[in-house]
């Protein structure tokens, strides 16, 4: 499993996809920081941008990499090997690449304009993301052989988290607003992971106060050393559970 491992890393990190990432995410960074004066509001205007590209790259780059992987699986698979382990392996690789690419274009220029518990969460939920949506790239590549329906499967679940998801929850909120759904919404954030780790953020920011009384229930509940904990968790679900239903898919499917 390590040698497949360190041979798809080896792979990826030569693509030039994976350095254009890196370089982008420097030139964004290094941009924010530069503009801003406060570095406060530089890494609320970096979340809100991290939250967008991250999730997108990563489902975008995981599932083309899936599909064009495929001869190589087949050979693997003609071998020895077990195919869960191929399976893992394809996965870790993809999402430590991603992770690397993604901590060194933020972390170079947080280190550089004074690092602090704000920006080593923001680092923390981006790789977090990161690996929740490598994890949904995987199980939509293997729903369906085809590429362009995988592609758009993937593109269709980046679209409903980053865009569609928030609509729903304020069209919720709005129309039930006569009732008290304070703690609906808290629910309703642990179903977004881009939510989830927009509040983690923002909340280490001190702005929860913008947020009115569910400001401060997301305060006291995410807030605290418990609540972080509990949020990351949360995030490992959402890890886990795609990766674990497209691992099984795949150990059973005719390739």
């Amino acid at each position: 499993m390590k040698t497949i491992i360190k041979h798809v890393l080896y792979d990826i990190l030569r693509s030039r996809i994976v350095l254009a990432y890196t370089v982008f995410m420097l030139v964004l960074a290094f941009g924010l920081f530069n503009l801003e004066g406060d570095p406060a509001k530089s890494l609320l205007s970096l979340l809100n941008v991290v939250l967008l590209v991250v999730p997108l790259i990563s489902i975008v780059f995981a599932t083309t990499h899936f599909y064009n992987s495929y001869e190589f699986m087949e050979l693997l698979m003609a071998q020895p090997v077990n195919r869960k382990k191929i399976f893992l392996s394809e996965y870790l690789a993809v999402a430590l690449s991603l992770s690397a690419a993604y901590v060194v274009g933020i972390g170079v220029p947080v280190l550089l304009y004074g690092a602090n518990a704000t920006a080593l969460f923001l680092l923390a939920v981006g790789v977090g993301i990161t690996f929740v949506f490598v994890a949904l790239a995987f199980l939509a590549s293997v729903v369906t052989r085809d590429k362009a329906k995988g592609i758009g499967v993937a593109l269709l679940l980046w679209v409903y988290f980053a865009l569609i998801y928030d609509g729903i929850v304020i069209f919720i909120l709005y129309f039930f607003s006569e009732y008290p759904l304070e703690k609906a919404s808290l629910a309703m954030i642990a179903l977004n992971p881009i939510d989830l780790g927009r509040i983690v953020v923002m909340l280490n920011l001190d702005v929860s106060a913008l947020m009115g009384y569910t400001g401060a229930l997301y305060k006291s509940m995410f807030g605290s050393g418990t609540g972080v904990a509990i949020s990351f968790g949360i995030l490992l679900l959402w890890v886990l559970f795609p990766l674990l239903t497209s691992k099984r898919i795949f150990s059973k499917k005719d390739i």
